[in-house]
């Protein structure tokens, strides 16, 4: 029986993840920096774990406890909208810390167990922001775009040693934690002078007439880890694909 390790798995993407795969009867270590059993099932197949993916010490602890894994999936993320401008660089750093840096430590932490057995997979979760510019999102964009290029780069570095590297990006999700999970981050970031700006585009994002579900994302993730195939990238969720065919053509 296999074993996927999701980051991020207290809401959201991480947490349909984590169910998806344990209803494929996998065994499932669902880890988050605030551990909440109580919205997942009931199961010896179901581990859930502490992490913060920006704690060095806190991952080790993590991987010592969960034994041999089968898939890593770098899910764990922070949303964050304002104007580039208005954002201090210390919530730009801590957004890296989490969506970049985080990303690679894990990979790091999980690489030698893989090569030593010489198999296993790394899905990193990024984000359709990557294949469409979209304004007052620039940080963001740009934490998940380094983990684009880090995911292509390394997905070649490991082919020797038959360890498969993929991306999954999910388009927008209105009814994901997004921004809820920034907190105190968003405060101040949409200043005056972009208010309008701001305003015309959450309006078009309420038109929108397919958006991408948790679901989606999970199915997705579930592919990429399971499907065996040479392909890097897979969008999820209707506008996502729309997005991914266009910046294709």
């Amino acid at each position: 029986m296999k074993t996927v390790l999701i980051t991020g798995a207290s809401s959201g993407y991480g947490l349909e993840t984590a169910r998806h795969f344990h209803a494929q009867g996998w065994n499932v270590i669902a880890t988050m920096r605030t551990p909440r059993k109580d919205v997942l099932p009931e199961s010896p197949r179901m581990q859930v774990l502490p992490l913060d993916v920006t704690n060095a010490a806190s991952i080790a602890a993590a991987l010592a406890l969960c034994g041999p894994i089968d898939v890593l999936v770098n899910n764990a993320g922070i949303g964050l909208f304002g104007a580039s401008e208005a954002t201090p660089m210390a919530t730009i750093r801590e957004i890296f810390e989490t969506n970049t840096f985080g990303v690679m430590a894990m990979t790091q932490a999980v690489l030698p167990a893989f090569r030593e057995r010489r198999t296993g997979v790394i899905v990193n979760v990024t984000s359709s922001a990557v294949l469409a510019p979209m304004p007052l999102v620039a940080p963001y964009t740009a934490s998940k775009t380094a983990i684009e290029g880090y995911t292509a780069s390394l997905a070649l570095e490991l082919e020797a040693f038959n360890i498969r590297v993929k991306l999954v990006q999910p388009g927008y999700g209105p009814t994901t934690r997004f921004t809820s999970n920034a907190g105190q981050r968003l405060e101040g970031l949409v200043t005056e002078p972009y208010a309008p700006l701001a305003q015309r585009i959450f309006a078009s994002l309420s038109d929108m007439p397919a958006v991408t579900r948790e679901a989606d994302v999970a199915q997705a993730v579930w592919q990429a880890a399971t499907d065996g195939a040479s392909q890097l990238r897979y969008p999820a969720g209707a506008d996502a694909v729309a997005l991914a065919a266009l910046s294709a053509s």
